[in-house]
């Protein structure tokens, strides 16, 4: 449930921040007629992402259990591979976001009433797909359904309040600092989502090695315990971990990390030379 809050909040308050930026653009460049048919695209990118969160479930659903297991496996490593792709995107772009957002709803303004519709839902429904795979990811790997999608549905609606509050100027958020420490909590819970993802490709006989336990743990912490559902839903902490398992969970986790906490470059100036004095 938590790591579900919190894929709800991260992407949730990505989303409200560029609707908050796009109003605030309409507003204040005197286009206030126009904000219904920013919501409008806002709503059609919201539907979307709902119905493909559903599509997921009942086609999942109507599979049998091999095909179950494939397809979600296959659909786990997709989702992490989105969130990382978006995890990076964030953090190099995120400065240069508002000002990209303002150009292409320039150039919607410009087209007319469907270019505003248009430019409202390219900007969330990207947000919105990717928070429905990988929470639909994530409730999978847990193997549990009330649970974790109350957990996205409150993260979801905090972020939403976060987002208000922000554009009324209620909040003052770091937002750099709030996007760095979800991103690392992100790419925890996604290392978790890989690697179940990987047993699931086990399960369904796609990949070998469902037989070779690098650690047991079950007698000690029991899956139906409520510190063994804590660490699955958290971590996905799986009590018995397959030698595959580990090893992916930690070939992604390390250099993905790595790398995401690697200090930004900073480009020095060349110095600058003195122009060359003649004398007569």
């Amino acid at each position: 449930m938590l790591a579900n809050f919190l894929i709800g909040l991260r992407e949730g308050l990505e989303a409200s921040l560029i609707v908050g930026i796009l109003v605030a653009y309409l507003v204040k460049s005197g286009n206030r007629q126009r904000l219904p048919l920013m919501w409008a695209g806002v709503a059609v990118a919201i539907v979307i992402s709902l119905g493909f969160g559903a599509l997921l479930s009942f086609t999942s659903a109507n599979m049998s259990f091999r095909a179950q297991e494939a397809f979600g496996g296959f659909l786990s490593i997709l989702a992490v591979c989105f969130v990382t792709w978006m995890v990076f995107w964030m953090k190099s772009a995120a400065r240069g976001l508002k000002g990209e957002l303002q150009g292409k709803l320039d150039k919607a303004i410009a087209i007319g009433g469907y270019g505003i519709v248009f430019a409202a839902f390219i900007a969330v429904v990207r947000e919105g797909l990717e928070t429905a795979l990988f929470i639909w990811a994530a409730v999978n790997a847990t193997g549990q359904t009330v649970g974790p999608l109350i957990g996205a549905a409150l993260g979801i609606a905090v972020a939403v309040l976060l987002g208000y509050l922000i554009y009324r100027g209620a909040v003052k958020l770091n937002m750099a600092q709030f996007f760095k420490i979800t991103g690392v909590l992100l790419i925890i819970v996604a290392a978790g989502v890989l690697a179940y993802g990987f047993h699931d490709l086990q399960e369904a006989g796609v990949l070998p090695g469902l037989n070779s336990a690098l650690f047991d743990v079950s007698s000690i912490v029991p899956p139906s315990s409520w510190y063994g559902t804590l660490l699955k839903g958290v971590f996905n902490f799986s009590p018995r971990t397959t030698w595959l398992e580990a090893i992916v969970w930690v070939g992604y986790l390390v250099p993905v990390m790595a790398l995401y906490l690697r200090p930004a470059k900073t480009i020095t100036p060349a110095p600058r030379v003195p122009a060359a004095t003649t004398t007569v």
